[in-house]
């Protein structure tokens, strides 16, 4: 039985121009737009920028040296190739001009939609396995409700969607940004492809970050067995988050007509994955209509896009959609969107142990003193104050309520201190003038309780 053929992005570099899996006058206009943009340039300069080996790149040129388009000049006195440089005739100038005028991208040569496809399917987030030790791991020092760890944990194995839902406040934004983390392995990813004769940038530097322990690739590029260069490996994997900002349109293969490139949409980025939808229902579109736009993707795991030529083509969809919203599930879709959600995952306000560790951790990070009698007598105090005004015990209200008694230290001048008279001050910041009344009622008894005392003694 013959070995399976290595994924693309670990194939060996490309020696001709057919092994590119590209036009030939695809690849001679992408040289004319690179000279037109840089200018007079060395062969193995063009080789370093086309992510090409000098072997495809030199019949290219003898092309386009046949065709009047490009010229040769020789800098140097060592009488080799390496003294010789091109640069574009007027007519060549020309010719990259109009190339330009129809698509503006002049960076590495792209790959072919086959060749990312399958690229994809060979390192697919499905692949991943989460299990009890990951979790642990990921989410070492933070607290969390261990059900909806053991939920979320569940949930990424099964490589569908999942719709986190739960109070503004509880948790559901950082908690969807740690699964990140429980994503082993790095990925490949194209600098970009070629779709019926158009080029789509494809690698993003702000989304595509390397890996921590990621090798660094080697930099020959026609060393007989390097990997092909047009691909760039050791990529961690992707976690993209889109808020209230995110519209239809962005989840489309957009063009810009000024610029002439393209930008895909945020979601092709993310394959192999993840894709977090945050504070749905704020979006500038319903969630109906959000919603969807996502039915087919995450029933069948491709989605379709359109170049602005009106040529529709297939990508795949090998991405861990994530919803978080403050509103429950049914409140936003219908049964038929639901099913295709494979987890529906409430984040609960903490327990009162949880939210004493929160707040324990929000003074020590504040360098306020999280020990002894007056941090259990103001803790218990704050938690009174819960009570009384009915407000849950939400992961967000101890880091911002800290944050609000070292804001007054720094403006008196002194070291942070935890007391309940600072908490009132706190509280009756945080939650504004309606809620001052709730939280002070025990301060009220004290003073009254103190004037009743000074009456009887006079």
């Amino acid at each position: 039985m013959s070995a399976l053929p290595p994924a693309p992005a670990e194939a060996r570099a490309p020696r001709t121009v057919e092994e590119t899996g590209l036009p030939f006058l695809f690849l001679a206009e992408l040289v004319a737009k690179v000279l037109h943009q840089r200018g007079q340039l060395r062969l193995p300069e063009l080789a370093s920028h086309l992510k090409l080996g000098v072997g495809v790149i030199d019949p290219l040129m003898h092309f386009l040296r046949a065709e009047k388009l490009c010229e040769v000049a020789r800098n140097g006195n060592s009488g080799t190739d390496a003294d010789i440089s091109y640069l574009l005739t007027e007519g060549g100038r020309q010719r990259a001009a109009a190339a330009l005028g129809r698509n503006a991208y002049a960076g590495p040569a792209p790959v072919t939609l086959a060749a990312y496809t399958t690229q994809v399917q060979a390192q697919s987030v499905a692949g991943v396995q989460v299990t009890r030790a990951h979790m642990a791991a990921a989410f070492d020092g933070i607290v969390a409700n261990q059900r909806v760890l053991a939920q979320l944990g569940s949930a990424m194995n099964s490589g569908r969607a999942l719709f986190l839902h739960g109070q503004a406040g509880s948790g559901k934004t950082y908690l969807a940004e740690r699964l990140r983390d429980l994503l082993t392995g790095t990925i490949a990813v194209p600098y970009a492809l070629m779709v019926d004769g158009e080029t789509i940038p494809f690698f993003d530097s702000v989304q595509h970050l390397p890996a921590a322990d990621a090798v660094a690739a080697s930099t020959g590029i026609d060393r007989g067995t390097a990997p092909d260069a047009r691909w760039v490996r050791g990529v961690r994997r992707p976690a993209a988050l889109a808020g209230g900002e995110l519209t239809l349109d962005m989840l489309d293969l957009r063009f810009d007509a000024h610029t002439r490139l393209y930008q895909a949409p945020p979601h092709l980025k993310s394959n192999n994955g993840i894709f977090i939808i945050d504070d749905l229902g704020r979006q500038r579109c319903s969630p109906e209509a959000l919603m969807n736009r996502w039915i087919v993707p995450m029933d069948r795991n491709v989605d379709y896009l359109t170049l602005h030529t009106g040529h529709t083509f297939q990508v795949p969809f090998d991405v861990i959609v994530v919803f978080s919203s403050n509103f429950v599930p049914h409140r936003l879709s219908d049964g038929a969107f639901l099913r295709r959600l494979g987890y529906k995952i409430e984040v609960p306000p903490a327990s009162s142990d949880e939210y004493a560790l929160l707040f324990r951790q929000a003074c020590a990070q504040a360098g306020i003193e999280a020990d002894g009698e007056r941090f259990a007598d103001t803790f218990a105090y704050l938690l009174e104050c819960h009570r009384q005004r009915g407000v849950p015990l939400l992961a967000c209200y101890p880091r911002d309520l800290v944050r609000q008694l070292r804001d007054l230290a720094r403006y008196e001048d002194r070291t942070p201190e935890l007391s309940r008279h600072t908490v009132d001050w706190a509280w009756d910041n945080y939650f504004a003038a309606g809620s001052q009344q709730g939280c002070a009622l025990e301060l009220e008894r004290r003073d009254r309780g103190t004037q009743d005392n000074r009456l009887e003694n006079d």
